[in-house]
């Protein structure tokens, strides 16, 4: 039978919690969802990835690959609160869908595999929340699979992850004899019977007394380290009262400063009522989180989660339909209703709402309002894209958008006949609008259409959702690395002169610039791979004109003199300079500082960028030798080998360029048994210098 643990809340806001679950490809993320959404009382039948059945991987390509595409919305009750989940990728390839849904979620469920623990992709969701400072409970999964192990799990939560992970249930049963999980907490146990859909709960068993009895010791000591009031009452008593211990793991999740962990084997049904639970003890309501930040002008406003302030949400997904446009909103304060007229705040736009969807998945109903920590969709907004700012007209703010990342392959893309043309671009303006990590660029010199995106899987998703939407015929060229060059060795006391008389005011411009590399994350603009600089004494160079030749300078970086490609990595030092009575301006300077850095470019060391991709490759043993033999014909750096019960898993940095194609070519030289997972790590050094 299912007990409630918890006191249902008075105040609407306090009874909502918006989370996303967060993990690596095919820990089973789209399960966890579809067993909470079944506990729920949300569908009434259990979905199955395998058999294409699931709610949330409603889209066909996903139904197809048998993995999360698209962050899907659903929403649910639990004990009296609602939930609003997203679903979210665990490809490398589709980052930028949980950076999105991270910015608009106020806690998270990190999934693990319990056999392989923390793998790439995890550490990289993991990172992502920390930078948005989102509060995480982990769920280890898959603990009925052979090797599964809680307490290794643990650990690598502990030492890939840098966090301290504290585990609040200890298994009953191991691997196919996993029935169910002690609670630390309660001290009781809770097991699940095969083919049933609640647990039921009784005395710890007599094997495992000990056992829980020593967890929860560790656990107690563990918790009155972190937390102040926990340990004036361990140091009273020598242990934690179970109030206590929740509060305190409570305020210890949502300050970030610990994790608690829970299991359990999300397709075997078991876990999951325990994981609910704490979802609602542990993390955040609307209420919990600071007031969102925005800014109106230069000044700085806050926006608290309540339905009676002005309006203000940010949306941060747009699905394009042949039907329509369906935006997805979180609300973060005030009320807005059917009919209502929003402004998009960052083009002083208005919008008119025409209906508010609650969304569960691929299914939508209709609500008339919603409030202060809803995330709805809304039909009728004609040009809200990703990241833009809808607020009450008579209370203008804008929010922060979400961050997107530069893309790194592109890919020629062409209507297979030439009336399809005009489709083909119309499909591109619309998927581009959905997904803003993909850009659409017309190559100059080519004139070709080039699409670009953050993997071979994104652009090969892309190209097949346009086929199938717009039913077109795509000729799709073969992909294209986004090289950059950089300065190896400067130059310094670069001297240009602009000169230009053609009658009338002249333009006039002396600039002398010194160029040298610059290391990262030094210095201003560090990041974004160029600084700028100026120690010109004296006036001799007025400030607005300096501000130009900034501006000159970053023009001049769009193209580098080994083959086009975009230059980083580059500090640019103003030294002296002169101007004219007359003819020198903003535009002459803009101008000299844009042909003086190309100057000096061209006389500088370049050296030519590739991106580079982190592989980790999982094969059987009597394989490793053909993959590492591979790994060095695709110019791969091998940095790791461990052993894994009949498998070998290897760690390699490779340029991305290589890795096109590998996927069918592991699968032939592990007679299909290999399997490999790829992150961007950053740029390397390219033995030799393509064109553009």
């Amino acid at each position: 039978m299912r007990t409630e643990l918890h006191r249902r809340p008075t105040s609407p806001l306090t009874a909502v919690r918006n989370l996303g679950i967060l993990a690596h490809v095919d820990a089973g993320k789209t399960t966890v969802t579809e067993r909470i959404l079944y506990l729920t009382g949300a569908v009434h039948k259990r979905g199955e990835v395998h058999d294409g059945t699931t709610v949330t991987d409603f889209d066909p390509q996903e139904r197809d690959r048998g993995i999360t595409i698209f962050a899907a919305a659903v929403s649910c009750s639990w004990d009296g609160h609602r939930i609003n989940l997203l679903d979210t990728p665990g490809h490398v390839d589709f980052s930028d869908e949980v950076e999105r849904s991270l910015r608009v979620l106020d806690g998270a469920v990190a999934v693990f595999d319990a056999v392989a623990g923390v793998e790439p992709q995890s550490e990289s969701v993991w990172r992502q929340a920390d930078r948005h400072g989102v509060p995480r409970i982990a769920f280890v999964n898959k603990l009925d699979r052979a090797g599964a192990d809680l307490d290794t799990a643990v650990a690598s939560i502990r030492d890939r992850l840098h966090t301290v992970p504290l585990a609040v249930q200890l298994p009953i049963g191991a691997e196919d004899g996993f029935t169910g999980v002690v609670d630390l907490l309660r001290m009781r146990a809770l097991v699940w019977a095969d083919g049933a859909d609640g647990f039921e709960e009784g005395a710890v068993p007599e094997e495992l007394r000990a056992e829980a009895l020593r967890r929860r010791r560790l656990l107690d000591e563990a918790v009155a380290e972190l937390h102040p009031a926990a340990l004036e009452e361990f140091c009273a008593g020598a242990s934690l009262s179970e109030r206590t211990l929740r509060g305190a793991l409570r305020d210890l999740t949502r300050t970030g400063e610990a994790v608690v962990v829970l299991c359990g084997s999300a397709y075997r049904n078991r876990g999951i009522e325990p994981l609910l639970e704490a979802v609602v003890a542990y993390l955040p309501s609307p209420l919990d989180v600071p007031p969102v930040r925005g800014t109106l002008g230069d000044a700085v406003q806050e926006r608290a989660a309540d339905p009676s302030a002005p309006f203000a949400a940010l949306v941060f997904k747009v699905n394009s339909t042949a039907t329509g446009r369906l935006t997805f909103l979180r609300v973060y304060s005030g009320t807005v209703r059917k009919g209502d007229t929003v402004l998009d705040a960052a083009v002083r736009r208005h919008e008119r709402v025409g209906r508010i969807l609650r969304v569960q998945a691929g299914r939508h109903t209709d609500v008339d309002t919603a409030v202060a920590g809803d995330i709805v969709a809304v039909i009728g907004l004609k040009a809200a894209r990703a990241g833009a700012t809808l607020c009450a007209p008579s209370a203008p703010l804008v929010l922060e958008p979400p961050s997107a990342a530069a893309p790194v392959v592109s890919v020629a893309v062409e209507a297979r006949r030439s009336t399809d043309t005009e489709r083909l671009v119309t499909a591109l303006t619309r998927i581009v609008e959905e997904d803003p990590s993909l850009t659409v660029r017309t190559d100059p010199e080519t004139g070709q259409t080039v699409l670009s995106g953050m993997g071979e899987l994104h652009l090969e998703v892309a190209v097949e959702k346009i086929r199938r939407a717009h039913e077109l015929e795509i000729g799709v060229g073969r992909p294209q690395v986004a090289y950059r060059e950089t300065v190896a060795r400067g130059v310094s006391g670069l001297v240009y002169r602009h000169v230009k008389q053609d009658g009338g005011a002249g333009q006039f411009a002396h600039v002398v610039l010194d160029v040298e590399p610059l290391e990262a994350g030094d210095g201003d603009g560090g990041e974004a791979g160029f600084a700028f600089r100026s120690t010109v004494v004296g006036g001799r160079v007025p400030q607005e004109y300096v501000r130009a030749v900034e501006a000159g300078c970053r023009d001049a970086l769009a193209e580098g003199p080994l083959g086009g490609h975009p230059v980083t990595g580059v500090r640019v030092t103003l030294t002296d300079g002169a101007t004219h009575s007359k003819d020198s301006s903003e535009m002459a300077f803009r101008t000299a500082g844009r042909f003086a850095l190309r100057e000096a470019l061209r006389a500088s060391a370049m050296v030519l960028l590739e991106p580079v991709a982190e592989v980790t490759v999982t094969v059987p043993d009597d394989a490793v030798g053909g993959v590492l033999g591979d790994l060095a014909a695709r110019r791969g750096r091998v940095s790791g080998q461990t052993a894994r019960s009949g498998t070998a898993v290897l760690t390699a940095t490779v340029p991305l360029a290589e890795l096109f194609g590998y996927a069918t070519r592991l699968r032939s030289r592990t007679q299909g048994r290999g399997t490999f997972t790829s992150r961007p790590t950053g740029y390397a050094p390219a033995p030799v210098a393509p064109g553009p």
